[in-house]
């Protein structure tokens, strides 16, 4: 059966599509009022002056019906380069045709061509789909390790220190 989706690197054409997946994305992942960014903040990290992001688009039928952003990390240990996949979403309705496979799968592409030696992401503890779906690529869940996070007013306080 041949594949009835495009996977390709976002543009900045993209930028309102990958808005409203992002949205998609918040409202699956019950994090709604967490999801504050504009299309102007979304094309300035992608295409802006100095981008921090990339993405990957899946297109069918013409249209945007899943995504994946992601960025460089660096790993001490291995003194190599990886990305870290912050968000992968594909619409409901495409679900199951291969899509979200095949994007790790140019993830995990771009991550060897980069010279790099890991490719992360994280995964809500309760999202069991996802959790099995990435197990079966060969995913390791590192659960010994807790992430910790800074934002508004206490990211302020430890600058200002």
């Amino acid at each position: 059966m041949e594949k009835q989706f495009l996977i390709r690197a976002a543009a900045p054409a993209d930028v309102g599509e990958l808005l409203r997946l992002i949205h998609e994305l918040a409202v699956y992942e019950k994090l709604e009022h967490m999801a504050v960014g504009t299309q102007p903040m979304l094309h300035a990290a992608l295409f802006g002056e100095r981008p921090v992001c990339e993405a990957l688009v899946a297109q069918s039928g013409g249209r945007a019906v899943g995504f994946a952003l992601f960025f460089p990390t660096f790993s001490t240990f291995l003194c190599k380069p990886g990305l870290y996949l912050e968000d992968l979403f594909v619409e409901p309705a495409h679900r199951g045709l291969g899509i979200g496979k095949a994007l790790l799968q140019r993830l995990a592409a771009l991550t060897v061509e980069r010279g790099g030696g890991r490719f992360e992401w994280r995964v809500l503890d309760w999202n069991e789909p996802s959790i099995r779906f990435y197990e079966g690529l060969g995913a390791t869940l590192l659960r010994e390790w807790l992430l910790a996070r800074i934002t508004g007013p206490e990211l302020e306080r430890l600058a200002a220190r």
